[in-house]
């Protein structure tokens, strides 16, 4: 697979009030993401993670180096629409995200300002309904919605403009363990079966080890990066880097050290069932 985004040697820091950078947030930074695939980006508060969204469609360019959507560099403002019909983002707080009273006419919202023909975009309204499961609420009122019903909202007002990307800032952090799940498997079903790309930032465990790839985040830098089994494995660098391992991982570097010895690198409970049975009936 080629690289669909790619961060070459790229420097950024926000600027204070006189115009000025006070401090990097990201510094030298490399970084790659393949077509289809699915990536997590982990990383406590502060740690630059929420800087690499918004770098990915040009909301903010580099201070130095490049950024590349499918060839094609953020900072060249010319190219800006073609990178952000390429690559959509999804934010933290779904309220702030939508911007009409009913729920088809806030998806419709995007395609409109792209020009796109009335009759297509009724379309691709009623087909990124479906694709996030909320077809059948396409005519009631945003404000009524729940918090995960909302961000699915929001996602297919997204998948409506055909992005090959889609970057999700933190977009469970502010939903109930419903809503989250509900995020999750529309996501994943978007990966999966129609080859979108994902970037989806996180701090839940959880969630990143459904992905295909883990980058894990600290001080501005990759620590690490690979399979979510292998990433996890390192349950020492990420507490010094101030996060977790998956529940299930937890517990089965636990029941190791306890003496029962079955392989630590489970990341779901169900697989961490499994090589507990496994091991009993060894005996």
């Amino acid at each position: 697979m080629s690289s669909y985004i790619e961060f070459k040697n790229v420097t950024f820091g926000y600027q204070n009030e006189e115009g000025a950078v006070e401090k990097n947030v990201i510094e030298s930074f490399d970084f790659s993401v393949e077509k289809g695939s699915f990536v997590a980006v982990l990383g406590h508060n502060g740690c630059g993670k929420s800087t690499i969204a918004k770098l990915c469609n040009g909301i903010e360019v580099p201070v130095s180096g490049k950024v590349y959507v499918d060839s094609l560099d953020t900072s060249d403002e010319e190219k800006l629409l073609d990178i952000r019909r390429r690559v959509g983002i999804v934010f933290q707080n779904p309220d702030n995200q939508i911007v009409a009273t009913i729920v088809e006419d806030d998806v419709a919202f995007g395609p409109e300002n792209l020009g796109i023909d009335p009759k297509e975009i009724r379309r691709r309204v009623d087909e990124a309904l479906k694709n996030v499961g909320m077809y059948e609420f396409r005519q009631s009122e945003p404000h009524k919605l729940s918090g995960g019903q909302k961000q699915r909202v929001a996602i297919a007002g997204i998948i409506a403009m055909q992005p090959e990307c889609i970057v999700l800032d933190e977009p469970t952090a502010m939903l109930d363990p419903r809503g989250r799940r509900e995020v999750m498997k529309t996501v994943r079903r978007l990966n999966r079966e129609f080859g979108i790309t994902v970037i989806f930032i996180t701090h839940y465990m959880d969630e990143a080890a459904l992905a295909d790839r883990v980058v894990v985040m600290d001080k501005g830098r990759i620590i690490l990066d690979g399979a979510p089994k292998k990433v996890f494995s390192n349950a020492k660098i990420l507490r010094e880097a101030g996060l977790d391992v998956p529940q299930a991982t937890e517990l089965s570097i636990a029941l190791s050290e306890a003496g029962i010895l079955i392989p630590e690198d489970a990341l779901s409970m169900d697989e961490l069932f499994e090589n507990i049975k496994t091991v009993l009936e060894d005996k």
